[in-house]
């Protein structure tokens, strides 16, 4: 870990991790954009770089984005990112009442501390787990995959079925190109572009970015209201630590854990931690009308879920939310394999993403409490300026990794399925995580199956195996569960009342 500090203070290092945290920042305080958006579109220009500056790049890029949104959010009721969401709750208000400085200074504050927290969860529980993860074998690896993508499927806002499907879709779409066990093309329909299948980039960037120029495209044009933020110092003080502490510390550990869980991600770890505070408060009316713990609650939560979701990341190769499963691409750019082995076979990378996390959130506090003012302002530039050079990068990050214009066709027609998909109210988290996960399922269960001479009894030998997969069966069976115990309990009720 020391190690890993010492590299990232070389000046190229610290110089990309700074640019990707003053990015992530300006793209997350601009409605409409995301850190997904921007890391997949960042994706093709690391191709040639050095692993540990692409990284830390991107790490920058993820925390920045996540805690860049506070801004819109707080001063113009419009959340930059959907983790800031909760923050509009009392935040805004609290601007209206004549407070936004306050407001800036305790969502930056509680930001960086539930990154810290959070970061003392990686840094403590990555090496252990990793270690602990290096016992498995094919068949415990396709299970933990299977019992990733159920739980995110059922997990992600809107309904089970809906879920699973867009993780099915997901999965439909990687099977096309050479299988790699028998050496013979398969779902190419005689096509010698999907040879190789669809790419990771084009279609990453066209499920967010193209999808998201679509439907912005298509929305309303709406004036931004002026922000007028006075030439003040943030105000916040020493004792505020004090004073919220136990709530920032709470809010730390609900952001860390729901961050672990595949597929719920940072807005829903904001809402928890928001409802969770808002039910211990002795003052619960207090709440949504520009009341200083609800600010804090969200902040807190949507910045400390990033360390947790980087756990399962870093130690067994799951991606938490989608911009993990961009993460995930990065890695495999860099011919690294994220999991239990990127700790013995490229531990500058994986200590330096560790690492990368902590002092991002240092430069974050940095930046947000010095230029909040003038970052702000970005989000009164019209939006046709902001998609239409967007759109540029977009057709050429996908023609540069490959030099082939196929890539910027694939592109195109995964940007139009990924807003049809949420035209439907499909989610899309899943569609994407479903299109990476599925090679790795494939090639763990075919690895298994081979051990065993085609016995697939031989998981019922598997403890951890049988585990993931008991997990990912009540994950389907919990639902229809508390509905049957929620019938039980009315029919109850009803025959007291008779």
């Amino acid at each position: 870990m020391l190690d890993a500090f010492i590299t990232l203070f070389q000046i190229d290092n610290l110089l990309f991790l700074f640019l990707g945290t003053a990015l992530g920042i300006v793209v997350g305080a601009i409605p409409g954009l995301t850190a997904s958006m921007l890391i997949a579109l960042t994706l093709p220009l690391t191709f040639h770089m050095d692993s540990v500056n692409a990284i830390t790049l991107l790490i920058g890029q993820y925390v920045g984005g996540i805690s860049g949104g506070l801004i819109t959010a707080i001063l113009l009721r419009m959340p930059g990112t959907p983790a800031s969401i909760v923050t509009t709750f009392d935040g805004y208000p609290m601007a209206q009442n004549g407070q936004p400085q306050r407001a800036l200074a305790l969502g930056i504050m509680a930001s960086v501390v539930g990154g810290i927290i959070s970061w003392i969860f990686l840094a403590g529980m990555s090496p252990t787990l990793a270690r602990f993860a290096l016992q498995f074998g094919p068949w415990e690896y396709f299970s933990l995959v299977m019992m990733a993508l159920v739980m995110l499927a059922s997990l992600t806002q809107g309904s089970l079925v809906k879920g699973l499907m867009a993780a099915t879709l997901g999965m439909a779409f990687a099977l096309p190109g050479i299988d790699n066990s028998i050496g013979r093309a398969r779902l190419t329909f005689d096509m010698d572009a999907l040879l190789s299948g669809f790419g990771l980039l084009p279609v990453l960037i066209g499920a967010f970015a193209i999808s998201q120029i679509l439907r912005e495209s298509a929305a309303p044009i709406k004036t931004s209201a002026p922000i007028n933020l006075p030439k003040q110092k943030l105000p916040v003080q020493a004792r505020d630590l004090l004073t919220f502490g136990p709530n920032m510390l709470r809010s730390s550990v609900i952001g860390t854990w729901i961050g672990l869980l595949p597929g719920i991600g940072a807005n829903i770890a904001a809402l928890v931690s928001y409802t969770t505070t808002r039910q211990l408060s002795r003052t619960p009316e207090k709440f949504g009308s520009g009341h200083e713990p609800g600010v804090v609650a969200g902040e807190t939560a949507n910045n400390a879920s990033i360390g947790g979701a980087l756990i399962p990341l870093i130690t067994m190769g799951i991606p938490g939310s989608v911009t993990e499963a961009i993460l995930i691409g990065a890695l495999t750019i860099h011919s690294l394999q994220p999991g239990p082995l990127l700790f013995q076979n490229a531990p500058e990378v994986a200590y330096g993403i560790i690492a990368a996390y902590l002092v991002a959130n240092i430069i974050m506090l940095i930046l947000m409490w010095n230029a909040v003012r003038y970052i702000a302002a970005i989000s009164q530039i019209p939006r046709a300026w902001l998609l239409s050079t967007i759109l540029v990068f977009c057709v050429v990050g996908s023609y540069a990794v490959n030099n082939n214009f196929t890539d910027v066709w694939v592109m195109v027609a995964f940007g139009i399925i990924g807003l049809g998909l949420e035209i439907a109210r499909v989610p899309l988290g899943p569609f994407v995580i479903g299109f990476v996960l599925s090679p790795i399922a494939e090639e763990q269960l075919r690895g298994s199956l081979m051990m065993s001479d085609g016995n697939v009894a031989e998981i019922l030998t598997r403890p951890y195996a049988m585990t993931f997969l008991l997990v990912a069966l009540l994950t389907l069976l919990w639902p229809i569960i508390m509905s049957q115990v929620a019938r039980r309990r009315h029919h109850k009720h009803q025959g007291a009342n008779a």
